[in-house]
């Protein structure tokens, strides 16, 4: 009977943290909304008098509303990329693994089942990279989120403005809703600047319209000046090959620490994110290269890193393959373990 109101209790918890982690959610969508009735009806419709300013001004202002809703909803729902079956232990070595009372045999066997696998990243003191959760072998740069529970690949951060865990298959839409958040904002404040100044030197009457037209210069200078530093500082991740946690904790490899070991120089690093087609960078579409288990790095050979070699990379079975979703800093909790 106690089992069962603790099993209850516990579900209950989970429950309310679920719909509790959607408020920051509800609050930008509220602001936007707000913001987007300010704009567009007390602002353009009400206090700018030109038919054609207003049409200039109507035009533009949705045509970025449309991406930055585009790239806050892609940042939102595409789902974090877990790692394939492959890098989960078999039953029978998952077996062996809990059997074994030995770390250093535990230690031995990890080894004797990553040389399978294209991982070269290893723990502070050289182990192999195992999850003791998802019982796997975490891939190059995936580590595990304790809020969404899971290992993600390319894990950057868990933020909790989308409710959702920023790596391998959402990064690139994540830097779009930054960029095109940054410029929502600064569009708003630089059309809506003038009219401030009109209604606070007494030009135009003191009308409903008053309060949403300065409350919103307000407002969307607040947000451009956070969401600019944030949005630099992930350009500074992307321009460098790195993640928000690589940042904070320099990668291991199997030859030892190395802060650039991902750094392919300027461009490839941002193709890294973006792809090599350029008319799908501004766009919220998958178009980041790889599967997102393996990764070029600057420090290997060719012999040792099949990415940067002729030869075909490492293949799955056509029946392993499986079918996954498309490819903050002060805004941001990382929660990696």
């Amino acid at each position: 009977m106690r089992r069962g109101w603790k099993m209850a209790l516990s579900g209950g918890l989970r429950c309310c943290r679920r719909i509790l982690s959607w408020v920051p959610v509800l609050v930008i969508v509220l602001v936007v909304l707000w913001s987007y009735y300010a704009y567009v009806f007390e602002l353009c419709l009400v206090t700018v008098l030109s038919p054609a300013e207003k049409v200039i001004y109507l035009i533009f202002y949705h045509a970025i509303f449309v991406f930055f809703t585009w790239t806050y909803w892609k940042s939102i729902f595409t789902l974090p990329q877990q790692p394939n079956h492959k890098f989960h232990l078999s039953y029978t070595d998952k077996e062996r693994y809990e059997n074994e009372e030995r770390p250093e045999v535990q230690k031995q066997m990890l080894v004797d089942m990553a040389k399978k696998l294209p991982v070269y990243t290893r723990t502070g003191s050289g182990a192999v990279r195992f999850c003791d959760r998802c019982h796997l072998i975490k891939p190059d740069r995936c580590h595990h989120c304790s809020v969404c529970a899971m290992c993600v690949l390319k894990m950057d951060h868990h933020c909790p403005w989308v409710n959702n865990c920023i790596g391998f298959s959402n990064y690139k839409f994540f830097l779009q809703f930054l960029a095109y958040s940054v410029l929502y904002c600064l569009y708003i404040a630089t059309t809506v600047f003038s009219y401030f100044i009109k209604y606070w030197r007494g030009e135009l009457p003191s009308v409903r319209s008053k309060f949403h037209v300065l409350f919103l210069l307000f407002v969307a200078c607040m947000f451009f000046v956070s969401l600019v530093i944030l949005f630099g500082y992930h350009c500074w991740l992307v321009s460098r090959n790195k993640t928000t946690l690589e940042a904070f904790c320099t990668p291991v490899f199997t030859s030892g620490p190395e802060k650039n070991g991902f750094n392919l120089g300027f461009i490839k690093n941002i193709q890294q994110v973006f792809g090599d087609n350029k008319k799908f960078w501004l766009i919220p579409i998958g178009s980041s290269p790889g599967d997102g288990h393996s990764f070029p790095m600057r420090s290997m050979n060719e012999s040792q890193n099949p990415l940067l070699a002729n030869e075909e990379p490492w293949e799955d079975n056509e029946d392993d393959n499986r079918d996954y979703p498309e490819g903050s800093s002060s805004l941001a909790v990382e929660t990696e373990t």
